[in-house]
């Protein structure tokens, strides 16, 4: 395994083979993916209007998936590593930012901090999950432990939280209300074109369709997302350091999970599993990282997780920077009994 922070680097540096993207396939994989899901949409609302609301529901989990897939190519565009040209990443990013309820230049922001700072104990809050050490978490008050407990609870965290952050705080730019006006043209830009796409689509199919079609696409669709961020970086041997201990290339490539899903997974997924090699190298299009692991097999092993061992993440709730792990509350507890920590 590649564990020195120059030998990482080196690494990286090859990866640049890879960046280049293909316009014809970039165009190939943006239609299979919007294509379908507008498809199914307009199944769905047909099934409902027949009385079958059951198939309309069934009918959100394969939307579900083509919108995660679409998140996924905004997410690309985002990195300036879908298109060659910058304006068309840009503008097809802010398209997508309309259907997924995402803000694109906000996000795309708040996104860069994240793969600037992650595992970086003394940069944490914009962009990724809130994680606390055991000694930061043991030295709160209890309503402000039990409110960390709250939102690491697997209800919140999956259930509503993802909808509260794409239907609701999406809606102002959290965290950059200071910063100028391009937060705030991205997000009200971006929210006044998803009122005219609601208002067509309410128009054309009235709001109680709409409302009962749509919703559970957009819910799954953002729980789905929110859960493969989470597995991307929480897990038990992750990388979190603080000061001169942190380096980007090695919190790259050890702070980031392979998370190994079945074929048609990764498919919905748009690769994002791979994730260690894309923060390694963040341009590369989703559709080439394959190739990466295809030429550099000893990448695959690196912190791979399987679907059934990601279960066991989502326990796993506070840093202990003495063993350097990611470890669960009843761990952090039993620690702190033995005075170990």
């Amino acid at each position: 395994m590649v564990q020195n922070p120059v030998e990482i680097r080196a690494l990286a540096r090859l990866f640049a083979r890879y960046r280049t993207p293909s316009n014809a396939r970039s165009i190939l994989e943006l239609g299979i993916t919007i294509v379908p899901l507008a498809a199914l949409w307009a199944l769905a609302w047909a099934a409902y209007t027949l009385g079958y609301w059951w198939i309309a529901l069934l009918l959100a989990v394969p939307a579900a998936g083509f919108l995660v897939r679409l998140f996924m190519i905004q997410h690309d565009c985002s990195h300036g590593a879908y298109f060659r040209n910058r304006s068309a990443n840009d503008w097809i990013g802010r398209t997508i930012g309309v259907m997924t309820l995402t803000p694109y230049g906000f996000w795309r922001s708040t996104h860069s901090t994240h793969h600037a700072n992650a595992g970086n104990l003394d940069h944490r809050g914009i962009g990724d999950i809130d994680t606390l050490t055991v000694r930061e978490f043991y030295s709160l008050p209890t309503w402000r432990r039990t409110l960390y407990r709250l939102y690491r609870h697997p209800l919140v965290m999956f259930g509503l939280g993802p909808a509260y952050l794409f239907i609701l705080q999406h809606r102002l730019p959290k965290g950059m209300m200071r910063s100028g006006w391009r937060p705030w043209l991205s997000t009200m830009g971006t929210n006044l074109a998803i009122a005219a796409l609601a208002g067509t689509l309410i128009w054309l199919v009235g709001i109680g369709p709409f409302l009962l079609v749509h919703v559970p696409i957009v819910i799954l669709a953002a729980s789905v997302g929110v859960w493969l961020f989470y597995i991307q970086h929480q897990f038990e041997d992750t990388f979190w350091a603080r000061g001169e201990a942190w380096s980007f290339h090695e919190a790259a490539l050890h702070g980031s999970s392979h998370y190994d899903l079945p074929g048609i997974l990764r498919w919905f997924t748009a690769n994002i599993g791979i994730h260690h090699v894309h923060h390694l190298s963040s341009k590369i299009p989703f559709y080439r990282l394959p190739n990466v692991l295809r030429d550099y097999p000893q990448l695959v092993a690196v912190h791979r997780i399987t679907l059934l061992q990601s279960l066991k993440c989502v326990r796993k709730t506070l840093w202990d920077e003495r063993t350097r792990q990611l470890v669960s509350f009843g761990e952090a507890r039993r620690a702190i009994a033995t005075q170990a920590i």
